[in-house]
């Protein structure tokens, strides 16, 4: 089976290529090594597009792209997008909301167009640090995969993994999965990696923050040597550069975004308040006139939080990984719908959630560094749109938070308030309250299921696949999957703690 499935010239070019790296891989002895394979001086990358006509993409994409008002390529598709056609690895340093998954989304599906997977042998795959990045992931894609008939299957931890098994053995040529639940698969037999020809990395600095390298080592050590590797991360720090360096060759990098902090549009607020008027404070910015996401350190702060706003008459509900999938989803569908207008979260929420038009995140607990803040001020200013983000600060965590701006090399605007100050109703839409209670009906927690008698004898823990000899549980507590696949990634300042799945 051909790997490439573009037509025309593209897939000409792609075939090529391949070809010849396929024979200067093999005539190596260190051939199954990506990094083997690298030759002398880098070959240059192809120009940038200034549409998505001038991409040699099947006709039913492009005609997809004009039907979901996708009229222009952002600088990051329009730069990385023939290179990834062409079938090159590509390195990608771009800040979430700038259009980098449809960058790798409409390459690999062009590639792939065309071809059908065997039963659990994916032919693209696309690994992901959280479960709410992987549906992200999945939703956004699904209009052009369904374009082009293929089908792709999303194998993240919290949901029923027989299921997930179950859609892997009927056939998928994508899977987006987040690293712990795709080695729980490989172990239990229902997916082997050896036909994937396109591997994506994305948002690769936060899978290596949350322990997923050793897992993600794997992984790639079991998908084709001589297929394309694309990642994609809003820093480029020691331990992803590491990844870049042993598993992509000769890639194509595209930094769109020099700074990963220097976004026009967001604005930065660091407001200095007191203790005993912080919770009045926060309480009035929630009852502003429009959607707000907020940031604390803790899920029982955000929990104690929410209990107070909604007494107080504000429509707010909590995300944090000591919620089940299918609560988290509804909560997201309760913000996205306006009936939940104060989305109060702990860094579960910092990656892979898109809402439209948010354009206030407040830091009701400073973030613990600089990659937090700038994946936490992520929610808004996305795609060209205008935000802002505020930083509660209080006295004692002053200096904290003026070198941690220095860090993201960010400049922010800097004033004492209190609660009732207009500058800060000025700068949030600060307002009081209504005082009368509301109640938000909780999403339903998911039923718990007999195991099918099929499974019967099947643990995860007894190995099947290239995991031999580890135990998935023992992993997850060990290596941080637990974190990745319930979002759990709950830090306090001076304190980074992880669950178990």
């Amino acid at each position: 089976m051909s790997r490439s499935g573009t037509s025309g010239s593209a897939a000409s070019r792609t075939a090529a290529s391949r070809t010849a790296a396929s024979s200067t891989a093999a005539s190596s002895p260190a051939a199954s090594s990506p990094a083997a394979s690298r030759t002398g001086s880098a070959a240059p990358a192809l120009p940038p597009v200034a549409s998505f006509a001038d991409l040699d993409m099947p006709r039913a994409l492009l005609t997809t792209l004009t039907r979901e008002g996708v009229t222009a390529p952002f600088p990051i598709q329009a730069a990385a997008l023939p290179n990834a056609l062409a079938g090159r690895d590509v390195l990608g340093r771009g800040r979430t909301g700038s259009g980098k998954t449809l960058t790798f989304g409409l390459a690999l599906l062009a590639r792939i167009a065309g071809q059908r997977a065997e039963p659990g042998r994916p032919l693209a795959l696309v690994l992901v640090p959280t479960r709410e990045l992987a549906q992200q992931v999945t939703d956004a894609l699904a209009p052009y995969t369904q374009a082009v008939r293929l089908r792709a299957a999303t194998v993240v931890g919290g949901l029923s993994i027989s299921r997930q098994a179950q859609t892997l053995r009927r056939g998928a040529e994508l899977v987006v999965a987040t690293p712990g639940r795709l080695k729980d698969l490989i172990e239990r037999g229902d997916c082997r990696l050896d036909q994937v020809g396109i591997t994506v990395l994305d948002e690769a600095d936060q899978m290596a923050d949350m322990g997923f390298l050793p897992q993600v080592t794997q992984l790639l050590a079991q998908v084709r040597p001589d297929g394309q590797r694309m990642l994609f991360s809003a820093t480029l720090d020691r331990d992803v550069d590491r990844l870049v360096r042993r598993f992509l060759t000769d890639p194509v990098t595209h930094s769109v975004d020099p700074s990963a902090a220097a976004v026009s549009t967001m604005e930065h607020h660091v407001l200095h308040i007191a203790d005993t008027d912080k919770r009045a404070a926060t309480a009035r910015i929630a009852a502003r006139d429009g959607r707000v996401i907020m940031f604390l350190d803790t899920k029982r702060g955000a929990d104690r939080l929410v209990r107070d706003l909604l007494a107080s008459g504000v429509r707010a509900a909590a995300l944090h990984g000591g919620k089940s999938q299918p609560q988290r989803n509804r909560t997201l569908e309760q913000f996205r719908d306006g009936h939940v207008t104060a989305l109060i979260a702990t860094n579960v929420a910092a990656r892979g959630i898109h809402i439209d038009g948010l354009d206030l995140v407040v830091n009701v607990d400073p973030p613990a560094d600089h990659k937090d803040y700038l994946h936490r001020g992520g929610r808004t200013a996305r795609a060209g749109e205008s935000g802002t983000v505020v930083t509660l600060v209080l006295p004692s965590q002053r200096r904290d938070m003026k070198r941690l701006m220095a860090t993201a090399g960010i400049t922010p605007h800097t004033a004492r308030v209190h609660s009732a100050d207009p500058e800060l109703a000025r700068l949030t839409g600060a307002r009081t309250p209504s005082g009368v209670p509301v109640t938000i009906a909780a999403p339903a927690p998911e039923a718990p299921r007999r195991r099918p008698s099929g499974e019967r004898g099947r643990r995860p823990g007894r190995a099947r696949g290239p995991f031999r000899g580890s135990s998935a549980g023992a992993q997850g507590r060990r290596g941080g999957a637990g974190a990745g696949e319930s979002g759990a990634t709950d830090r306090a300042p001076a304190v980074r703690t992880r669950r178990a799945r």
